[in-house]
């Protein structure tokens, strides 16, 4: 038997139930428990973690339980396994092919755009598949679509003279052609932007699968018009049904004694919000009193939505469909209507608000945490702070809550040092951000501060959700029952992959130490703190974080490996994020001491996997937003020239972000200063007649030559090599010219 293992014999998730399952093969007419099977296997995982293993793999056919706790191989599940067909979700790549991703299965299904047929990302798919020979990583083709993930689409009409069609453009260049009734256009003009709506996927003789016009945009080329596109093409609506918004207009704005009566009522104690200077949704608000035994007392209060938004009501239904609010450049897409994100739910100043909070008891020398306690309650915030604003307060000594904030400060910092000496990874990166002007045009790009206010607020919102987490945890040991819950879990990374990285790094000039899970995340620790002083580590830090697994919602708790905690959940973001939602409502029903409250565990695992799908469509919106608006940005820049580092290399180019304003754009091969060869594993080119060796993290001048708003595309040309990294710069370079066309305003994160 291959074990994956980690240098502490504990299997990651994957790798234990591909374990497990080989043990079972090679005992087909055998039967195990749990704690058999963790014998057998000689690993560090508990007996719970192999316990949903096995769960897992009953609901999916790969083994049968026979009673008392005994499980066996099914024989009859894999023989149908073996006409080599699988299910699972199309991840798709900017080239427009895409990889067929399975639960509980390492290898993902590469399929290529050809043989995708109609599938778009996100559906659920039924996939043939086969491994070619000579490679280990197994290729295929869609044989059926299972389920939709998208049905809204945002294309182009075109008018003919017998029919009428919608053009949607797709990844890779790939356009879907959607056929539409030409006496159904309500109104639509050739050239315009339309949403429309898929009602049958099967194609005509003329290649066209079938729709209807449901909302007409207008003329194409706008931001606004491109934004929305963004939003629908990913599968999220940009208006509320109206018995969504009637219901969110019908709950009442006051809150009744009756109310205040049965929650604990904290409105004498100092509270403050600290948010974005754009926010208007404040969910989250902090406390802070000293008690007559000298403890600090600190709450963690957080918007009371579950209070408003009640199971089977019409808001609920739109949240558990949307599950999260989405940020683009320009705009929130929000979970809920704005009467409930904005007026009810937001814990504005100088106002009373139900909350749900978590309030901690700590040491006031060692800053540690000697109780909690969880329930509902009700506050009254005293200040909103902007970051900015609080970040001021504490850098002079002076200002509102000049003591509060120091103390929450000094509290903070303490659980921060004690978190990554647990064993927590700095996942800190560069957040682009624009200011735009009145029209949504972009004037600066810049990278986000990160200051000590906004650590504040992170500190003290991970403590609150760890602790949820573990309170739920603790409930099941102590009651011996199994709890169905929701909780935020990120698996160890696939070592194989961490070993790629390594050599890559070594290739770099950066050595990693791979010698125990400890010293993994040390070296992550590292290389994420110098990529601010180095170019080479900072073009390796996202290549670090893609060797990690994806943080998922599931019911299934494996642990937080990035924040380095057994327990995790999300709680304090309920306006935003669905999962926080279900946490309040499940914590509530397990909050009263001898109650026992166990939700459908199949029902909330589907749950989470819509939840953590939804999340990624949300993510790659947000990420296409940046990319428009940085396009967007470049525009009327061509032919002017600008320095850049090497960020990536691939077989058609080397690509570039300029070092002004973070703008990504390419080098194709044909435009660089001679013909290069590119090494095997893609880390550095060579000069065909010079012999000069290029590679992650040079400094380059490039020439923008064409700006592709279209495609989201910038195309640039070398000029000349600047800076060789790891070669002392050259005195003729010491201080690089200024472009030749207007300099960028720009402001250093």
């Amino acid at each position: 038997m291959s074990k994956k293992n980690t240098k502490s014999g504990k299997l990651k998730a994957r790798d234990l139930e591909r374990a497990l399952y080989q043990e079972f093969k090679s005992n087909a007419r055998k039967q195990f428990n749990p704690k058999q099977l963790q014998r057998k296997l000689k690993v560090k995982n508990s007996q719970e973690s192999i316990q949903a293993a096995l769960d897992k793999m009953v609901k999916t056919g790969k083994v049968k339980e026979n009673g008392d706790h005994l499980y066996q191989f099914n024989r009859a599940a894999a023989e149908k396994r073996s006409s080599q067909y699988a299910e699972g979700r199309v991840d798709m790549t900017r080239s427009g092919a895409a990889y067929i991703i399975m639960d509980g299965e390492a290898n993902d299904i590469f399929v290529s755009q050809n043989r995708l047929g109609n599938a778009q990302d996100g559906d659920k798919v039924k996939v043939r598949y086969w491994t070619p020979s000579g490679r280990r990583k197994p290729e295929g083709e869609v044989s059926e679509v299972l389920e939709r993930s998208v049905t809204h689409f945002v294309g182009t009409l075109k008018i003919h003279e017998k029919f009428a069609e919608v053009v949607v453009d797709g990844p890779g260049g790939k356009s879907i052609s959607v056929a539409v009734h030409r006496s159904e256009l309500i109104g639509a003009k050739s050239g315009e932007k339309v949403v429309v709506q898929i009602v049958d996927w099967e194609e005509n003789r003329f290649g066209q699968i079938s729709g209807k016009i449901t909302a007409v945009l207008g003329e194409p080329g706008t931001s606004n018009i491109e934004m929305q596109a963004i939003l629908i093409n990913n599968g999220f609506q940009i208006t509320f049904p109206d018995a969504v918004l009637a219901e969110s207009e019908a709950l009442p704005g006051e809150i009744t004694p009756q109310e205040i009566n049965i929650r604990r009522d904290m409105r004498e104690v100092t509270t403050f919000t600290i948010d974005p200077l754009t926010a208007k949704d404040f969910d989250d608000a902090l406390s802070i009193q000293t008690l007559e035994d000298g403890q600090i007392e600190i709450g963690v209060h957080i918007a009371d939505v579950s209070h408003y938004v009640k199971p089977g009501s019409a808001l609920d239904e739109e949240a558990a469909s949307r599950t999260t609010s989405v940020y683009l450049v320009d705009r929130v897409c929000p979970m809920l209507p704005e009467r409930i994100s904005n007026e009810l739910c937001s814990l504005r100043p100088n106002e009373d608000k139900l909350t749900f909070s978590a309030v901690f008891k700590f040491d006031p020398k060692s800053f540690k945490v000697t109780d909690r306690w969880f329930g509902r309650t009700v506050i009254h915030s005293d200040r909103r702070f902007t970051y900015e604003e609080a970040q001021e307060v504490l850098d002079t000594g002076e200002g509102d809550f000049v003591d509060e904030l120091d103390l929450m400060d000094r509290i903070s910092d303490k659980l921060r040092k004690r978190r990554f000496k647990e064993g927590s990874i700095d996942f800190n990166t560069n957040e682009v951000r624009f200011r735009l002007d009145e029209e949504g045009k972009p004037l600066e790009v810049y990278i986000k501060d990160r200051i000590d206010t906004n650590m504040l607020i992170e500190d003290f919102m991970l403590l609150a959700n760890r602790e949820v987490a573990t309170f739920i945890k603790k409930k099941e040991e102590r009651l011996k029952q199994n709890i169905p819950f929701v909780y935020r879990v990120h698996d160890e990374p696939d070592m194989e992959k961490v070993a790629e990285l390594a050599n890559f790094a070594a290739a770099l000039g950066y050595e990693m130490d791979l010698s125990s899970p400890k010293k993994v995340t040390e070296s992550y620790n590292k290389l994420l703190a110098k990529a601010d002083e180095d170019p080479m580590v900072k073009m390796l830090a996202p290549i670090a974080i893609r060797t990690m697994s994806k943080a998922v919602y599931t019911t299934q708790n494996i642990g937080h490996y990035g924040l380095g905690f057994e327990n995790y959940t999300h709680f304090t973001s309920p306006i935003r994020r669905y999962a926080d939602v279900l946490v309040h409502r499940l914590l509530e029903k397990n909050l009263e001491e001898g109650s026992l409250y166990k939700a459908n565990p199949e029902k909330l695992e589907e749950t989470c996997k819509h939840i953590s799908s939804q999340e990624r469509k949300a993510v790659t919106a947000e990420r296409e937003s940046i990319k428009y608006k940085q396009t967007e940005f470049m525009l009327g820049n061509v032919g002017e020239e600008f320095d850049g580092v090497i960020n990536g290399l691939a077989d058609f180019g080397v690509f570039i972000e300029l070092i002004d304003n973070f703008v990504e754009g390419m080098i194709p091969f044909d435009k660089m200063d001679e013909a290069y060869d590119i090494s095997a594993g893609k880390l550095s080119i060579t000069g065909k007649q010079s012999g000069k060796k290029l590679k992650m993290g040079d400094v380059v001048r490039v020439r923008i030559e064409d700006v592709d708003l279209d495609r989201r595309r910038i195309d640039m040309s070398l000029v000349k090599v600047l800076k060789v990294h790891g070669q002392p710069e050259r005195k003729e370079d010491a201080k690089p010219k200024k472009s030749r066309g207007k300099r960028r305003k720009m402001r250093n994160g």
